[in-house]
């Protein structure tokens, strides 16, 4: 079946175009922003593409809930590199601003610490200097240090390396080990920050950003400090509507290339033999419907794919030792809520530091251990579009990290005992007396992540982005060991974040047969 948008912007079923035979078929398990990027680069070069999508609506991680007449976008909140997204439209022959309106965030967001002190976080180099020399005058000059480097990182890690595909070749590994070399990369972000500047609150506000991507600042890649370089060059944006706008607008992108998606269609296994020439994949559904296609794309998370759709028999590389070998990322407990009243001091955008940052981040990803206390990142996106909730009200989100799945923490038991600690906090801090003004609230704990969005130990971005596990070391877009396979989305090369995953549908234009080529020699 093909979806189309109705006029409340909800999903009403429509018979799918009958395709020529002769149209080599591509097959998109998942509908998050890797596999809407990929399906439309593969509609475009001449394949029928087929999106199947587990949940009931497109979007994976950037799923939306709709709940009381107010909006709560499910994953990312805020978009950068933009242009990765009017590539799309334009491969398309349009223009994203006719159907997406992206407007750009001043300040990007609020830092707060712990002792009610804030730091607003701009683009802008002088509302920046403004900030650091309030907070630490003699820490500016080591502030341009480090974003100097981080710049570095974004041209070698970024611009020269980001968007290539990854496959069995000499060249790309040394092409990464020359990059890693010149970024330093085996220092961790944080170790480089603290190179550069010495306020322990400074500290915390130039090395945060590898969280939101999966990462510990005190173990991951320094590299990673191009996303401060990123955010400094192209801005933070929103997108009118909420993220689900996003995923409107690339359905429609879709479905102008003759490319279909299917809801309520989970991919139980992806069958095919390891031979070099052997017949097309396959997949099945869990109705036990059979899809034959020429390639398969993954936007499922790359452990699931390759524990639960590929027989066993047929990974010599990602065997089930080594899935469970790899460190994953932390994941996510949410709260969405929405209020009867605004609260216009709040902003868009706010990350509230608890009382630990360093022994924290080593409870969550190294000890696996539920703490008391938290950092939470705090969004309110009624303060800049008020269309996501009722009138005079607010729409809210708080999420906080906590271990992956490993940790044995009983969510069924745990959830509203957390949900209740987080809403103290916010009472106590930037919002006295909301709770007496919530109309509306839904949950999301690491459990959702494994059994709704089919995430490995319920870890939310895949593999942690070590240096090991980046780069030539993260799943590769094309798969090492079921041909014509393919993976697109966080949990491959090059990453987590809307940007990452982009650039892994980007990628597979280097990958990807032709499908004219294809077909013929089937």
């Amino acid at each position: 079946m093909k979806t189309l948008f109705n006029a409340e912007g909800t999903y009403a079923a429509a018979p799918a175009p009958v395709s020529p035979d002769t149209q080599a078929h591509a097959v998109v398990i998942g509908s998050g922003f890797g596999g809407l990027g990929a399906a439309i680069r593969l509609a475009c070069r001449g394949y029928r593409v087929t999106v199947l999508e587990k949940l009931d609506a497109p979007g994976g991680r950037a799923y939306v809930h709709r709940q009381d007449g107010f909006v709560f976008d499910a994953g990312p909140t805020i978009i950068t590199a933009p242009w990765f997204l009017e590539q799309l439209w334009t491969l398309c022959g349009r223009r994203i601003e006719d159907d997406v309106t992206l407007v750009p965030m001043a300040p990007f967001y609020r830092i707060r610490f712990n002792d009610g002190t804030h730091f607003d976080y701009y683009g802008d180099k002088e509302r920046m200097r403004a900030e650091i020399l309030r907070f630490s005058p003699g820490d500016y000059a080591g502030y341009e240090r480090f974003s100097e480097y981080a710049d570095l990182c974004y041209r070698l890690g970024f611009e020269e390396l980001g968007a290539h595909r990854l496959r069995h070749a000499v060249r790309p590994v040394r092409r990464r080990a020359d990059a890693a070399c010149a970024c330093a990369g085996w220092r961790t972000i944080h170790g480089v920050v603290a190179r550069h500047i010495k306020d322990p609150k400074l500290r915390m506000v130039f090395s945060f950003h590898p969280l939101l991507i999966g990462g510990n600042p005190f173990s991951v890649t320094s590299v990673y400090s191009l996303i401060n370089s990123l955010e400094r060059r192209f801005g933070v944006h929103w997108a009118i509507g909420g993220t689900g706008s996003l995923v409107q607008g690339l359905v429609k992108l879709l479905e102008s290339r003759g490319g279909s998606l299917r809801l309520n269609a989970e991919v139980r296994a992806d069958h095919g033999r390891r031979t070099r020439r052997r017949a097309p994949p396959a997949s099945t559904l869990a109705s036990g419907e059979r899809l034959a296609a020429d390639i398969v794309v993954s936007n499922a998370d790359s452990a699931w794919t390759y524990k639960h759709l590929v027989e066993p028999q047929h990974r010599r590389h990602w065997t089930d030792a080594r899935i469970e070998r790899g460190n994953y990322s932390m994941s996510l407990f949410v709260w969405y809520f929405g209020t009867n009243r605004r609260f216009d001091d709040v902003p868009h955008h706010m990350i509230m530091m608890g009382p630990r940052y360093k022994a924290l981040l080593h409870d969550i990803f190294r000890r696996k251990h539920l703490s008391d206390d938290f950092s939470l990142y705090l969004h309110r996106p009624t303060a800049t579009d008020p269309s996501l909730a009722p009138t005079g009200c607010d729409t809210f989100y708080v999420l906080s990290p906590v271990p992956h799945l490993d940790s044995g923490t009983d969510w069924s038991t745990m959830a509203e005992t957390y949900r209740q600690r987080i809403a103290a906090e916010l009472d106590r801090t930037v919002l006295p007396g909301f709770e007496r003004h919530v109309v509306t609230s839904r949950l999301t704990t690491p459990v959702d992540f494994r059994d709704r969005l089919l995430s490995y130990k319920g870890a939310a971005f895949g593999l942690e982005p070590l240096m090991t596990q980046s780069a030539w070391f993260r799943p590769h877009n094309i798969s090492e060991d079921i041909d014509r396979l393919f993976f697109v989305g966080a949990s491959t090369h090059p990453g987590a974040g809307v940007p990452g995953v982009l650039m892994s549908a980007q990628a597979l234009q280097t990958i990807v047969p032709d499908p004219h080529t294809l077909r013929q020699a089937v």
